[in-house]
């Protein structure tokens, strides 16, 4: 719990946002409030972030504002061409370099704001700039309506970054586990990934926590054993979480599920959308699904549907690498302002475990 005498906060504290969720996973979009971010990178402004304001992400992530699982978003000037805004994710833990609920939502808050100067139909490119690079989403625009009745289906597609299998049957050891091997690929971000039966829970009817306590150990596990690298920036190259899934990988119409586990144990609600992207990379790199085959992605904890496909062979540095088109649909929940005492050590900040 946040219980330091002297408050981090110097200014009053007035924050506004605009709630979200996409398949059920939350977002927290900040629209003003939150201090000046410096540097000349999108990168750099995270570490700024990281080193400076760390405090207003448990401000706005924490209880009582917030809960464990809650996720947010900054929006800062894109420093790329093609970008139309950038963001800088935000968890229980720290910061995402790629989150694909997140653009999903933000693709939709972008046209319905006004970052898009002149939105086409039936679809509007909103250019994304998230820390992995730059991101483009495809949102369904219908002319005419009120902010929330634009794109009112809350249908997106983004197209991300290119994801490539970083690493195919890593032995592991797992204490507590039956773990053997896992599969660790990029999508934006670095995911290792698991089947259920190999750490001996099932998706749709183990108790959430356990499948968290899974995810987290095999995270610990892997970053113990393995040292990650990105050919594009080391503020890139960490493991942000696990994956667990039915090991349903080969092509099929059917949806497949699985439950990512991100930051401090955090379980995304979503199919989660970079998740889905490394999922595409690895089960293509196997040679599970060819270009254009479309995957549909199920939640293991709301039972909500991504779909994801392989659309085009690229190269990232030394990797084969493939453009993954993730969709999805995300819809408003609110607004809030927040505000700070003085007095009030406990607004801070805390979380109950």
């Amino acid at each position: 719990m946040a219980s330091s005498s002297q408050s981090p906060f110097q200014d009053e504290v007035q924050i506004n946002t605009i709630e979200m969720h996409t398949a059920g996973e939350p977002l927290r979009i900040i629209t003003s409030g939150f201090p000046q971010l410096k540097g000349t990178t999108i990168l750099d402004k995270r570490k700024y972030l990281k080193k400076h304001f760390d405090h207003y992400r448990k401000l706005l992530m924490f209880e009582p504002r917030g809960h464990f699982d809650m996720y947010g978003v900054v929006l800062v000037t894109p420093d790329v061409e093609g970008a139309d805004i950038g963001a800088i994710f935000m968890h229980n833990e720290g910061y995402s370099t790629m989150c694909g609920h997140a653009v999903i939502a933000l693709g939709r808050y972008a046209v319905d704001h006004g970052f898009v100067k002149n939105p086409t139909s039936p679809e509007t490119r909103v250019g994304i700039q998230c820390p992995c690079g730059l991101v483009e989403a495809f949102v369904e625009y219908q002319p005419g309506g009120s902010n929330c009745d634009n794109g009112r289906t809350g249908a997106v597609r983004f197209k991300s970054v290119p994801s490539f299998l970083f690493a195919a049957g890593l032995t592991v050891d797992v204490p507590g586990y039956p773990v053997q091997t896992v599969d660790v690929s990029y999508g934006g971000a670095f995911y290792a990934f698991v089947t259920d039966s190999n750490v001996g829970v099932a998706l749709k009817s183990s108790p959430m926590r356990a499948v968290a306590e899974a995810a987290h150990a095999v995270s610990e596990a892997v970053k113990s054993k393995l040292t990650i690298s990105h050919p594009d920036s080391d503020d890139l190259a960490f493991l942000y979480g696990t994956i667990i899934t039915d090991g349903k990988d080969a092509f099929s119409s059917n949806a497949t599920a699985n439950v990512c586990v991100f930051g401090n144990r955090q379980v995304d609600r979503s199919p989660c959308g970079s998740g889905a992207t490394a999922r595409i990379a690895l089960q293509y790199f196997k040679g599970h699904i060819g270009l254009g085959q479309s995957r549909t992605f199920e939640s293991g904890a709301t039972g909500s549907i991504f779909t994801g496909k392989a659309v085009q062979e690229v190269t990232c540095g030394q990797f084969k690498a493939v453009v993954v088109e993730v969709g999805g649909k995300a819809y408003y929940t609110g607004s809030n302002t927040f505000s700070l005492e003085r007095e009030d050590t406990l607004g801070h900040g805390f979380l109950v475990l």
